[in-house]
């Protein structure tokens, strides 16, 4: 009777904490709408926690990395890192760029322990099937090389410890927009002696 009795009141405490989180978030939808800009609540922050460890499938924790880490292994998915993931993580897994910082919620700081303590294949796992409700696209589908998913696992893993000036090499591997091409062919025309070319000038009609 008595466990019967202590059941009850934590489910009741249980739904009452559920009921006051969902009506927290109702009033602050009608005050914010959906807005991305809007900074998230600790009990989002928790719940979207939750759910994404319920998410991952058990299997995951005890899948072993096949790709032998290496130098070699570790300087390619640096590159990988900066050309595909850098955009939204950061060269240094901070997650402080714009692209990062306007998600909702924002991009994590990879460095943290809710990342480094993750085993490879919870990982992998999330490097291929993406994460939903998150800006975390799946990319097992568009890659089709699960290769180079468990090579960017051992870089991830590396993160807390790249020194200042190879996250700064990194940024020769970050894209590059339209502008930023043009400006450094203009800056490296001017070092070679060699006077830029004039963008054609427009007429109009």
């Amino acid at each position: 009777m008595m466990r019967s009795l202590m059941w009850f009141v934590a489910g009741a405490a249980t739904l009452a904490i559920l009921l006051c989180g969902s009506g927290f978030l109702f009033l602050k939808m009608r005050a914010h709408g959906f807005s991305a800009r809007a900074q998230p609540t600790a009990f989002e922050t928790s719940a979207a926690e939750m759910a994404r460890e319920l998410a991952l499938p058990e299997a995951t924790r005890e899948k072993q990395n096949p790709v032998p880490v290496s130098g070699e292994i570790l300087a390619e998915a640096e590159a990988h890192w900066a050309d595909h993931c850098a955009a939204c993580h950061g060269n240094d897994g901070s997650g402080q760029v714009a692209m990062g910082q306007q998600m909702y919620p924002p991009a994590p700081d990879m460095r943290k322990d809710a990342t480094q303590k993750k085993a490879d294949g919870e990982l992998f796992y999330i490097i291929e099937n993406g994460i939903r409700l998150s800006g975390m696209p799946a990319w097992g589908a568009s890659k089709g090389d699960e290769q180079a998913s468990w090579k960017l696992v051992h870089f991830i893993h590396q993160l807390p410890h790249l020194p200042a000036d190879e996250i700064v090499r990194m940024e020769k591997l970050n894209p590059k927009s339209p502008d930023e091409i043009r400006q450094e062919q203009e800056e490296e025309q001017f070092l070679n002696g060699e006077t830029p070319a004039e963008a054609p000038k427009q007429h109009r009609h």
